[in-house]
């Protein structure tokens, strides 16, 4: 489990998402969306227009890249036999068996309609196998809540000022996916609805905070590049830590799972698997 111990976003696409987000005006804010008809909710929750509102992971409103969504359900995917697939592997103990669970994970997916929702039927399957494989991997088939260790780490990046960090709080790995960082928990709870900055220890004990702060970003992050293969995926999760023959076992690992889940949706895993 030591491999939970992951920097998530030392990736390109973090320095853009916090220009982006700090080049929005004050008079747009709305952490909910909600937006007028006319305007745009952008990937971090903002009412607007142009490519930074309307453009990549739009939520919704008149979106410039919005994909049709297909008829697959994640209900109809992630059925209790396979969300208990998972969690059934985890030693009885750990705290996260009485967390997760299935129907605050679905809940969770009403937030975000686009999840395993984009592409042809088999897209949406690799997703949804993706998701989970990832998940497995984070938190050791959805044992852990905190990060191992997590607490001695130190996950404040002064330089994200427009999320200043609470110099009593730690913001390592917490949730299906180990949210870290500053910069992810300010904008994950303004888009859901919590105190990011100054509570981020809601992601660990709220349910429903948990599965939706890594829905959050997983939309933000990891479905964008869906359709460059799973291995494009591990390097917008941590590719700095394990791309490039860094960590191939570990790279090896989540392409296990992710292949293993694809097989039991009936969906061939797709290619370019590593990274």
């Amino acid at each position: 489990m030591t491999t939970l111990r992951l920097n998530k976003l030392l990736q390109p696409a973090v320095a853009l998402a916090v220009i982006i987000v700090s080049a929005l005006p004050d008079t747009n804010l709305a952490q909910h969306c909600g937006c007028a008809p006319s305007l745009c909710c952008s990937r971090w929750g903002y009412c607007g227009t142009g490519d930074a509102y309307c453009g990549i992971s739009c939520q919704a409103g008149p979106c410039s890249t919005l994909p049709p969504a297909s008829n697959v359900l994640a209900a109809d995917v992630v059925t209790e036999t396979f969300f208990d697939g998972k969690i059934g592997q985890a030693p009885e103990g750990c705290e996260g068996k009485a967390f997760y669970s299935r129907g605050t994970f679905l809940e969770a997916v009403g937030s975000y309609p686009l999840f395993g929702r984009v592409g042809s039927v088999d897209d949406s399957l690799r997703e949804m196998a993706a998701f989970f494989g990832h998940v497995t991997f984070e938190t050791g088939h959805m044992c852990s809540i905190n990060e191992i260790d997590g607490a001695s780490m130190d996950y404040c990046d002064e330089t994200a000022t427009q999320y200043p960090c609470n110099p009593s709080k730690g913001y390592y790995g917490r949730g299906a996916l180990q949210l870290s960082w500053n910069f992810n928990y300010g904008p994950a709870g303004e888009s859901i609805g919590f105190d990011g900055l100054n509570s981020p220890e809601t992601v660990a004990t709220d349910p429903l905070i948990s599965f939706k702060a890594s829905l959050w970003y997983w939309m933000n992050f990891i479905h964008p590049v869906m359709d460059q293969g799973f291995g494009a995926t591990i390097r917008a999760m941590n590719g700095a830590l394990k791309c490039g023959g860094k960590n191939p076992a570990s790279v090896q690992a989540q392409v296990q799972y992710h292949t293993e889940y694809c097989n039991q949706l009936g969906v061939p895993p797709g290619d370019k698997l590593t990274c």
